[in-house]
């Protein structure tokens, strides 16, 4: 059977395609008889309009391009429930790529969003958490960018005018630390991701400055760079733990880390956070089922994808927005953190 379109309808109705448009779509008034005269073929017909013909018609397709970095971690996939609550209230889908943060992968994506006329993209991780952007991919990202609204969510491209919506992590970061400072803490390490990526650094360059301005040494041996795996965590911890002077806490940069921190720390014998308080970054839904359930700061991710898609709705709709869109992290204390008492020296 041949599938009816919206031009049958039209016909049979005796009216033009544009106003079945506006019957469907709702986007001017049609007069009463003509409506219900439209909306019974509609009915009787069960006609769905199809996406291409509607996309003809209103000049989008009502689909949202999101790229991330790694479905596995826990993170981007609570970003990505914000965002999808907020876009399917608006009326939106999605189109999900998974780059595993190759950047070949994030071009290829970024072409097929264009060659499917998405109307919106949010970006994340990869490119866009590098301290130092490669130009062609940058120039790449702005030239998709000034065709198609694009938002970098919890990333940004140096000396570019792209709209990012992030987490501060530099006070996320100063928020853990200080918080083990006033358990007693004085002994203090950082355990890291990769050097090369922004939000390892911001978060080193935070745990650096409130160790500096509370007067705390700063130990070259108890700042840690690896990557951001539970493995990395447990490479770092058994470091730490092999050296002769040991902090009495550290400051993990995601929970993955962490996690993988208080494994080693158990794995040696010792008890988390008797002998050493952790603390990480993110609250992915595992921190607060872990033993013991993690000490972190919450990047607020399901806030983040909501308001991603918040800000990419007001550019595709035209309206000026601001370059940078900022949420406060939060810290969400558990049991991996204790006050340090005199025998724990």
């Amino acid at each position: 059977m041949r599938q009816i379109t919206i031009y049958d309808i039209a016909k049979e109705a005796n009216v033009s395609v544009a106003t079945v448009s506006r019957v469907l779509n709702g986007t001017a008034p049609v007069r009463k008889s003509t409506r219900a005269k439209v909306e019974a073929l509609i009915q009787s017909y069960n006609f769905q309009p199809n996406g291409m013909a509607r996309s003809l018609l209103k000049n989008e397709t009502g689909i949202i391009g999101l790229i991330v970095p790694d479905l596995t971690n826990p993170f981007y996939p609570e970003v990505f429930a914000g965002a999808e609550h907020a876009a399917h209230q608006l009326g939106y889908t999605f189109l999900l790529s998974n780059s595993i943060g190759d950047y070949a992968k994030e071009s290829d994506y970024l072409h097929l969003m264009r060659e499917k006329r998405v109307d919106g993209i949010l970006f994340m991780g990869g490119r866009v958490n590098l301290k130092q952007c490669e130009p062609h991919l940058a120039q790449e990202l702005e030239q998709v960018a000034s065709v198609i609204p694009t938002v970098l969510v919890n990333g940004a491209i140096r000396n570019s005018n792209l709209v990012s919506v992030l987490t501060d992590e530099g006070a996320g970061t100063a928020l853990a630390v200080q918080h083990l400072i006033e358990l007693g803490h004085r002994d203090i390490a950082f355990l890291g991701g990769e050097s090369h990526m922004s939000t390892a650094a911001i978060k080193l360059r935070a745990y650096r400055k409130v160790l500096k301005d509370a007067g705390l040494k700063l130990l070259p041996e108890w700042q840690l760079m690896d990557s951001f795996s539970i493995d990395s965590g447990k490479r770092q911890m058994k470091h730490l733990l092999s050296l002769t002077e040991r902090p009495t806490a550290v400051v993990c940069v995601n929970d993955y880390n962490a996690i993988g921190a208080i494994k080693a720390a158990v794995e040696a014998g010792l008890s988390v956070p008797e002998d050493i308080s952790v603390v990480g970054f993110d609250d992915i839904p595992l921190a607060h089922h872990f033993i013991p359930e993690l000490t972190t700061v919450s990047q607020q991710a399901n806030d983040l994808g909501r308001t991603a898609v918040g800000v990419l709705k007001q550019m595709m709709e035209g309206q000026k927005v601001k370059k940078q869109h900022m949420l406060e992290p939060h810290l969400i204390v558990r049991q991996s953190t204790r006050t340090l008492v005199q025998h724990d020296v």
